[in-house]
């Protein structure tokens, strides 16, 4: 489980939207409610370049809105890891107007928080412990003077008191993703809120703010054996792409980022041609574009940074990375696979189905119930995310009494079936009725699609290929299956990790 908390965190929608791309055995039932979404689904981008699309659901008085910021951990410069992570905090802390008591008795001190901060780093770089010492004084005093004048959780309090819920964020390598459901009659509120918070940010509690990441870094790395782990594996596996770092940052990144930084990333990449906007429920479309106009269209249209993402080149021999720390052994198995984009996403969707896909799949059944070699054996198909070319990472935690060696022989056994073995079409059935379920599911709540339309959208170029991808994934073959592992599940293209007991 703490594995499973550990990759989740912040690749939620990945992990969740990755398990969710799969079709029906049969589309006789589930088509004609596909076709009914899109009847329902209207596009319209404002003139300086957001985007909105809006699903009409009448079946309740409620409306899911997701902002998608098309900017995550991927896109941050060397040495500012961490900083789209930090924003995304920093995004709930208000407005020049919102959480303030009086924004400008408010703004000179926190003009004078960042200088007190770059002196007192200034002052510990020298050596000058006496300087330390008096400008933290300072710093505290004038830290307190300025948390007089903040509202506390303002806009959290807005939202809750016009009856929304679900007010939360999450950062991944790819994206940043901001959400939250009202009634119906408050579209117009979720208008007023959003667009103020992303035009006129202020990034109060900035070092309170930081105190709070780096402890939740050590609470998901430092203190967490299999976060440290991941981290290291990561690091391993990819070596140029920025896959390999942490989305939280490290340690000593996240102590360095100024909110000079965070403000200079916002301006970089929080542009409107950036945003993509979903509402989803009970709206007139007419209406919501209106709307958008008014509050949305204030922004001024700015160029889209051009970040030069570096490719990761194909890797040629067996990497292998082991970590002895206080902990129940884990072993890990990585492959690398290619991009969402790639015309072979669906084979790998299913093979990640085949392999690691509830206690149905290949590596529970033989690694867990038969052999009791593992306590939990599961994987991911499009870790730490799926925009950019990524892995297929299976991941096991070895039962007492047995060794990450034995868990690698026989994961790698079920593994390499796949290459010699073709799925029978029994089992290939079985996964794409599983995947039926999963579907109609996610897409039965206003935020599950509306997270699903943005992913596919940005990351596709289309939010079309969500349903294309039901076609593409029930004329998956066994001959596909075998074809797609043969060429990944090879010896070069593999990277292992051992996590022992110290």
């Amino acid at each position: 489980m703490l594995l499973v908390l550990t990759l989740n965190w912040g690749l939620l929608p990945e992990v969740a939207w990755a398990r969710t791309q799969t079709p029906p055995a049969t589309q006789s039932s589930i088509q004609p409610y596909l076709d009914r979404v899109i009847k329902q689904l209207t596009e319209f981008r404002l003139d300086n370049g957001m985007k909105f699309i809006v699903l009409e659901r009448h079946q309740a008085p409620v409306v899911s809105f997701l902002t998608y910021a098309d900017v995550g951990g991927v896109d941050e410069p060397d040495g500012k890891t961490g900083v789209a992570h930090f924003l995304e905090h920093l995004a709930f802390k208000g407005t020049t107007r919102i959480g303030t008591v009086d924004y400008k008795a408010e703004k000179p001190l926190l003009d004078r928080l960042d200088q007190l901060a770059a002196q007192i780093q200034s002052a510990k770089t020298a050596g000058n412990k006496d300087e330390v010492a008096q400008l933290t004084t300072e710093f505290e005093k004038v830290e307190a003077q300025a948390a007089k004048l903040v509202k506390q959780n303002d806009l959290g309090r807005i939202v809750e008191q016009a009856g929304g819920v679900g007010l939360n964020a999450n950062t991944s390598s790819e994206a940043t993703r901001y959400f939250y459901s009202f009634p119906a009659n408050k579209l117009e509120l979720w208008m007023s809120l959003e667009s103020e918070r992303f035009l006129e940010p202020v990034f109060r509690e900035f070092y309170k703010e930081k105190d709070v990441i780096l402890e939740e870094r050590r609470l998901r790395v430092e203190n967490s054996p299999i976060g440290m782990m991941i981290e290291k594996f990561n690091d391993a596996a990819f070596t140029v792409h920025p896959y390999r770092r942490p989305v939280i940052g490290y340690d000593e990144d996240i102590r360095n980022l100024t909110r000079e930084d965070v403000q200079q990333f916002f301006d970089t990449h929080y542009v409107p041609s950036n945003l993509t906007m979903a509402v989803v429920g009970d709206v007139n479309p007419a209406e919501v574009k209106r709307l958008a106009q008014v509050y949305f269209g204030r922004y001024k249209a700015k160029a889209k940074a051009d970040g030069q993402i570096p490719t990761e080149p194909k890797q040629t021999q067996t990497r292998e990375v082991t970590l002895k720390l206080n902990s129940q052994p884990w072993y890990l198995e990585g492959y690398h696979r290619p991009a969402i984009t790639h015309p072979d996403n669906a084979v790998y969707d299913i093979i990640g189905r085949l392999l690691s896909d509830g206690r149905t799949s290949r590596l529970y059944k033989s690694l867990v119930e038969k052999q009791r070699l593992a306590l939990s054996a599961q994987g991911f198909s499009g870790f730490p995310g799926d925009k950019y070319p990524n892995l297929m990472l299976f991941y096991a935690l070895t039962a007492p009494g047995h060794t990450v060696d034995e868990v690698a022989v026989a994961l790698r056994k079920e593994i390499d079936s796949l290459r010699t073995e073709p799925v029978s079409a029994t089992e290939l059935d079985r996964v794409k009725t599983q995947a039926r379920a999963e579907l109609l599911r996610s897409l039965d709540s206003n935020m599950g699609m509306a997270q699903q339309l943005l992913e596919y959208e940005v990351k596709t170029g289309s939010w079309r290929n969500l349903f294309k991808q039901l076609n593409q994934l029930e004329a998956v073959t066994a001959a596909d299956v075998q074809r797609v592992a043969k060429a990944t599940f090879t010896p070069q293209n593999r990277t292992i990790g051992k996590l022992l007991s110290q």
